[in-house]
């Protein structure tokens, strides 16, 4: 019988895909729910499984871009049920042949020693044992030969003027077209801020081994600024909307995307409601997201929506930097490498451990005053993390009762 594989919608908005490698070679014998094919749409990566066993014949090859529903191959289910395995008598291996004798070198002085006392070559290996040492030390003087490159070699490899050519990903296509339409269709602009990271670094420390020893993770940088951010879109709405044609949406809500580097590209998973979530919480989910999207195991509905976004450059050494809108979104908060240096605390010049950054705004919808302030809202935050706990005013007030 003769099953023919296609390709599953994996959206509706998505009509064409890519098949990117195939997983099994033409011809093999694969078992039912194996990995056959993986496969590429603007948004997500996903394998194609086999839905029996059976002997494979690809219709499609790697690289192609192909309509959803789309046959990709077949399986022959009778040739796994007719398989015969027959096994061959493997012959006795030869015996092993006595290695031949090395060919000594005699240094010209010890060869004229030898003849005035009349002495042989056997006469004198027999006082000799080759150990472990000398074994290592010819192992050695072979692998340095070997590894020695020659000026010919050396100057083709100075010379090499290589290329490759490949097509580009669906994912990588569609981000390339993404990155160009904000550039041309909004109105973005960024400002910047820089934040003292010492009490949130001193709390990240003293509490580090007991939050992974409860949580089973560690406390990282990522849900601060997670929490910070959803705290300051509820004082600042304006930074939480969107233009949907001649309407503007503001969401009550806070679906924050995180942007992770992965093997196939840049990719967003989406906290849904990031606002009713504590830091353990924050925590367990970013991981969650961030390790499926680099395994290639994120969904469509993972990936999807999203009201603000968060990026972090500073885990790649990056200092300063204007990260770009994620449309239709309105707006990117983009955090950046630690570096001490010195800044003037209370009219004193300290070191203490400092980030920059950065707020991409769509100015259609948000003005100076808006992108300002909840910069300074996150900053404020992250530089006093009890201000989490009480986010309508400082917790002595709050205490205090004298708001």
């Amino acid at each position: 019988m003769i099953l023919e594989i296609i390709v599953p919608s994996p959206g509706e908005s998505i009509s064409q895909v890519q098949l990117v490698t195939w997983l099994v070679k033409e011809g093999e014998t694969v078992e039912k729910d194996q990995e056959l094919a993986e496969i590429d749409s603007d948004k997500a990566t996903f394998t194609v499984n086999a839905s029996e066993a059976g002997k494979i014949h690809h219709l499609v090859a790697e690289g192609d871009i192909i309509p959803v529903a789309t046959v990709i191959c077949t399986l022959d289910t009778e040739a796994v049920e007719q398989m015969i395995v027959n096994k061959e008598e493997i012959p006795p291996a030869a015996p092993a042949q006595p290695a031949k004798s090395a060919p000594v070198h005699i240094s010209p002085l010890a060869k004229k020693m030898m003849e005035e006392n009349r002495l042989t070559e056997n006469e004198v290996m027999e006082n000799f044992r080759i150990g472990k040492k000398e074994v290592q030390q010819s192992l050695e003087i072979r692998s340095v030969e070997k590894e020695q490159p020659s000026p010919t070699s050396l100057n083709k490899e100075l010379q090499r003027r290589d290329s490759e050519r490949k097509k580009m990903s669906m994912l990588r296509q569609k981000l390339s077209q993404r990155l160009v339409a904000v550039k041309n269709e909004t109105a973005m602009l960024t400002t910047f801020n820089e934040v003292n990271m010492s009490r949130v670094l001193s709390l990240k420390n003293r509490y580090s081994d007991k939050f992974k020893e409860k949580y089973g993770i560690s406390l990282g940088l990522m849900s601060f600024f997670t929490k910070a951010a959803t705290l300051a879109l509820e004082a600042y709405p304006q930074v939480n909307s969107m233009i949907d044609g001649n309407e503007l949406i503001t969401y009550k809500y806070a679906d924050v995307c995180i942007a992770v580097s992965t093997p196939k590209g840049l990719m967003a998973p989406v906290i849904r409601n990031a606002e009713s979530l504590s830091l353990a919480e924050m925590e367990i989910k970013i991981k969650e997201l961030a390790t499926k999207a680099r395994d290639g195991k994120i969904t469509l509905e993972e990936l999807t929506g999203g009201t603000f976004t968060i990026t972090n450059g500073g885990v790649f050494g990056s200092l300063f930097s204007t990260p770009i809108i994620n449309p239709p979104q309105s707006a990117i908060l983009g955090m950046h490498n630690i570096v001490e240096r010195p800044i003037a605390i209370n009219g004193k010049v300290e070191i203490a451990p400092m980030m920059y950054v950065a707020l991409s705004y769509d100015h259609r919808v948000i003005d100076g005053r808006e992108s300002v302030s909840f910069l300074i809202k996150v900053k404020e935050l992250v530089e006093d993390p009890l201000k989490m706990l009480f986010p309508g005013g400082d917790p002595e007030k709050v205490l205090l009762n004298l708001l």
